[in-house]
């Protein structure tokens, strides 16, 4: 069996959240470390690598036995994410698409000119008492992002696509929960990124599969983000 699951939702931004961008051609006085922008809309986004990334790592602190590359991580995150390893190369099944700004003119009314905000840091020296400031820019927090996922499904029969969906959703909700209590981008440990799950939603866009097997994983999901 062959088919596709879409799993669309929002990520929002809860505190001012920086996933950099380029500065290379910054102007004298610009921002020391800008976000990345969707070159078409010039608005803050947030890279589909980075969401994917930041998930396979916390899950392979979780579910890996000891450190290894991500080709060694456990079957259940390179089945999900896949591996390139010789002789055991494998097609993640998660896809994770850029995620673009949804809620602008929201923010406009809220009396917000901009969708991002300039914090500005300063580290001192231990050994001289030297200040070295620089300036940082942040997502502003209630920023909202739309979620979107693309699952692919390659069982043979009903009673495996059974046992591998609802392992795969665990998987992925489990992912989701551990960034909810984590940060994406950097400096989360001086309060950066924290983000929630919002509005999840599963269909099938391809391929027949049982309403009874999507809504066990839409139970999955959404347990997961809510506890």
């Amino acid at each position: 069996m062959y088919g596709k699951i879409q799993i669309t939702g929002i990520v929002e931004v809860v505190t001012g959240m920086h996933i950099g961008g380029s500065s290379a051609y910054a102007a004298i006085g610009a921002v020391d470390s800008p976000v990345v922008m969707d070159v078409r809309t010039n608005l803050p986004m947030i890279p589909g690598s980075s969401l994917k990334g930041k998930m396979r790592t916390l899950l392979a602190r979780e579910y890996d036995s000891r450190p290894c590359t991500p080709d060694d991580d456990a079957d259940r995150l390179t089945r999900l994410f896949g591996s390139a390893k010789k002789g055991d190369v494998r097609q993640g099944r998660l896809q994770v698409s850029d995620l673009f700004l949804t809620n602008r003119d929201e923010l406009k009314k809220a009396g917000l000119q901009s969708m991002t905000e300039i914090k500005f840091e300063n580290s001192i020296s231990r050994m001289t008492g030297v200040a070295n400031p620089r300036q940082i820019e942040r997502v502003v927090r209630g920023a909202k992002f739309g979620l979107d996922f693309i699952y692919d499904i390659y069982e043979e029969d009903n009673t495996e696509l059974q046992t591998r969906l609802e392992e795969d959703f665990e998987t992925i909700a489990e992912g989701m929960k551990l960034l909810t209590y984590d940060y994406i981008g950097g400096s989360g440990t001086r309060g950066y990124g924290k983000i929630r799950f919002e509005d999840l939603a599963e269909k099938v866009v391809v391929g027949n599969i049982p309403e009874e097997m999507l809504a066990k994983c839409d139970d999955i999901l959404k347990k997961a983000v809510t506890e």
